[in-house]
């Protein structure tokens, strides 16, 4: 497959909201092959890119979709997207950040995201892991997994912004409610979001599941985002605390945040773990060829009063020997498929 994407468009100061894919191709004189397959885990080998959209198999929108709407440069960006259509050239567009923005309809166009709401968006618009590095070999300097043993009674672990805090949950939720009028308003495209306080949601879930007789809990509860660190010694500190967290846990409560998504779901599968993941109509990535059921506890949003019962039935359906071949897949499949190089190439 080739690509192409209009050089022109790039621009430095905007770089986290440059397309995933081009991130690794546009860097500075010097960057190695190896430096890339080191940071990013793909190789010049992998894609070809061309100079002429004629030529191309898929054009890529170079910038995010926000970028163009935040730099009033969206005129910029419908101009290629015509361009690609006239063509009947295949074109990927990005749309970053916690919340959606509208985007005009292309049937041409296939659209990643992280958030949003799955039975609110049409079929093209296609879900985006959160690409992370590797907590295993950033942390612990391993790549191989520290296989956790069946017991009878699991250990799910937490560690991160959980408050019971009532002003705070108010706070947050007429924040979005005004957000959310001044879209209906037509003062701005952000797209509406889910009134909740995701905090205060997940202090309830994390208590429903400390009530439960046979589940142990392993759970740091963060009356801030990130522990409010301040300095990068702070961090560091709290994202060991963190991936220690998992790594001392068989399952963890993946729950959305600001957006309709949950990056500690990859980071769970990347550390060989088992997500209890809490549906809120997310749009999954890959969902054509991941049965995502078969990786993570999957828990609809209205099942929730009843989640250790759902963890406790899942858990209680594996033998020893298939509770630890699940970590070594979620590893497997975060290591092969949700990276740049299992999303874009395959």
């Amino acid at each position: 497959m080739t690509f192409y994407f209009p050089k022109q468009h790039y621009d430095k100061s905007f770089r986290g909201q440059t397309f995933p894919l081009l991130k690794p191709f546009i860097k500075g004189e010097g960057f190695t092959d190896q430096e890339r397959k080191e940071m990013y885990g793909i190789s010049e080998t992998d894609v070809v890119f061309v100079d002429a959209l004629e030529k191309s198999d898929v054009a890529i929108l170079t910038m995010s979709w926000n970028y163009y709407v935040r730099t009033k440069q969206q005129s910029k960006a419908i101009d290629f997207l015509k361009a690609t259509q006239r063509l009947n050239v295949p074109t990927w567009v990005v749309l970053l950040d916690d919340v959606g923005l509208d985007f005009p309809d292309y049937p041409h166009v296939k659209l990643f995201r992280q958030s949003g709401y799955s039975l609110k968006t049409p079929e093209w618009h296609i879900g985006l892991p959160v690409f992370i590095s590797d907590p295993l070999k950033e942390q612990f300097n391993t790549t191989a997994i520290y296989e956790r043993p069946y017991t009878k009674h699991p250990t799910v672990g937490f560690c991160g912004f959980a408050t019971s805090n009532a002003v705070l949950a108010l706070k947050t939720k007429l924040k979005i409610g005004l957000k959310n009028l001044a879209y209906y308003l037509k003062l701005h495209l952000h797209e509406p979001e889910m009134l909740m306080a995701a905090a205060q949601w997940r202090y309830g879930i994390l208590k429903r599941l400390e009530s439960h007789p046979n589940i142990n809990t392993n759970f740091i509860y963060r009356e801030q985002y990130r522990a409010g660190t301040q300095n990068a010694e702070q961090r560091a500190a709290s994202t060991l605390e963190f991936f220690n967290n998992m790594k001392n846990s068989d399952y963890v409560v993946c729950v959305r945040g600001a957006g309709n998504f949950s990056v500690r779901l990859y980071e769970t599968l990347a550390m060989g773990r088992i997500p209890v993941f809490v549906n809120t109509d997310c749009i999954m990535p890959l969902d054509d060829v991941i049965n995502w059921k078969q990786h993570v506890v999957w828990v609809e949003a209205d099942e929730i009063d009843n989640i250790g019962e759902v963890l406790l039935a899942f858990h209680k359906s594996l033998t020893p020997m298939e509770f630890v071949k699940i970590q070594q897949n979620n590893r497997q499949l975060w290591c092969d498929s949700l990276n740049l190089k299992g999303v874009f190439t395959c």
